[in-house]
């Protein structure tokens, strides 16, 4: 027996006479299933902290949260060696495992202890998770995720599900996840549908329900709730996709490089630009460039692109670009790379769009940025640079294995000549 808030516990049917002196604590290692007392003395003060805290969730009945008293019961269950089920399932279990959990439950003064009972048995009920809720648990459920990540990508990451979570939220309400009803997603879907009439793309509204659901599914699995989420079926048809068109030739001459044209944009900025122009390297790639990864004093100048204190695109996007013309002379005035940008390469491209933009810079309103890493491949495309050189350049996939060990940086360098600007 034991005693808390006033209350006797005890800990087992039946206790052997060999045992009945030991103190109230020495009954929990005795469950342990080992026979040596050391091991079992490691184990043996978090299993009665996770008893102790049933208890006393238990107690407080009405007052204490219902999540925390569900989880209390779990961690009991566990220390008898059960996984937690709901009374559902626990009356569906095999009659053998169904009886294992029965006999498992000690008595309380000739009765069965209502605490394990609950907890071997499954007679808690959490409250469950709102929506808002999920996506808390969410980054901790899906933290592998993230793993080297710098904390931009992870942010970019985080973003578009935060705000698939307040879509939804606005529409059908913070509601819990277990209460989402296949009218709710109807409705989530069709409020998609009128700003999609409104000119946003399905893409976007796609992106939302695969974000939602990502949310939703991984916190069922994870907590093991074992809902029936109403999440299939509601993707709209992809709609025509709408193509980065290319800067041409003439307009990164006339206009991006006339005297003066990009003055106002910060060095960092603007030296970012200049060297997209004849290397075609994602903005972000460019932004993550750290001093070791610049290498100015050697045969053939050129940039690293390298997963330093972030992750790459993907794998064929580890590459080696020879640097020449104009963006030769932008990477010459930052060696160090660009620490203003290199922890927010999204801050890099709208600073850059929006100062094109406001200053007619812009070949065309379906431009942007992005133009530049277009213009460069169709230059190479024009200049007859061959499709691997042009892949591997671009950090692009091979429709093909890839043999040997590709071009020389040498090699690489006469190519991107011809194409430069």
């Amino acid at each position: 027996m034991i005693k808390l808030r006033g209350k006797s516990y005890q800990l087992y049917k039946r206790v052997p006479k060999r045992y009945a002196a030991v103190e109230p604590r020495t009954f929990v290692w005795l469950s342990l299933h080992t026979d040596s007392r050391s091991v079992a003395n490691s184990k043996a003060d978090g299993a009665w902290a996770q008893m102790v805290e049933a208890w006393e969730a238990r107690l407080a009945g009405d007052n204490t949260d219902a999540d925390r008293r569900l989880d209390a019961a779990k961690e009991l269950a566990a220390v008898r060696g059960f996984r937690y089920l709901d009374a559902g399932k626990v009356a569906d279990l095999p009659s053998k495992d169904f009886l294992e959990r029965y006999e498992a439950v000690p008595l309380c003064d000739g009765a069965p202890n209502k605490i394990e009972a609950a907890a071997v048995l499954g007679g808690v009920q959490g409250v469950g998770f709102t929506v808002t809720k999920a996506l808390e648990q969410y980054w901790t459920l899906a933290a592998d995720k993230t793993l080297g990540k710098s904390d931009d990508q992870v942010r970019r990451w985080e973003n578009p599900r935060k705000k698939a979570i307040n879509n939804f939220v606005a529409v059908a309400g913070d509601k819990l996840i277990s209460d989402i009803t296949p009218d709710d997603m109807l409705d989530f879907r069709q409020w998609w549908f009128e700003r999609i009439e409104g000119g946003l793309s399905t893409n976007a509204a796609n992106k939302d329900l695969i974000h939602l659901g990502d949310v939703l599914k991984t916190v069922n699995r994870m907590k093991r709730l074992n809902l029936d989420l109403p999440l299939s079926g509601l993707n709209f048809k992809a709609g025509e996709a709408r193509p980065r068109p290319p800067f041409s030739i003439v307009w990164i001459k006339d206009k991006l490089l006339a005297k003066g044209a990009l003055d106002g944009l910060n060095d960092q900025a603007r030296a970012i630009l200049l060297t997209m122009i004849n290397t075609g390297a994602r903005p972000s790639e460019l932004a993550a460039l750290t001093p070791e990864c610049i290498r100015l004093s050697v045969n053939v100048p050129h940039i690293s692109i390298e997963a330093v204190g972030r992750q790459l695109k993907s794998a064929n996007a580890r590459r080696l670009i020879p640097l020449v013309g104009v963006s030769l002379e932008a990477m010459r005035a930052f060696p160090e790379g660009f620490q203003r940008y290199r922890g927010s390469s999204a801050t890099l491209s709208g600073t850059i769009n929006a100062y094109l933009r406001e200053n007619g810079l812009m070949q065309t309103d379906q431009h942007s940025l992005y133009g530049l890493r277009h213009s460069f491949e169709d230059r190479l495309l024009a200049a007859g640079v061959d499709e691997r050189i042009r892949r591997d350049l671009f950090g692009h996939a091979l429709k093909r294995e890839r043999y040997g060990a590709g071009a020389s940086l040498e090699h690489l360098q006469d190519v991107v000549q011809l194409a430069a600007l």
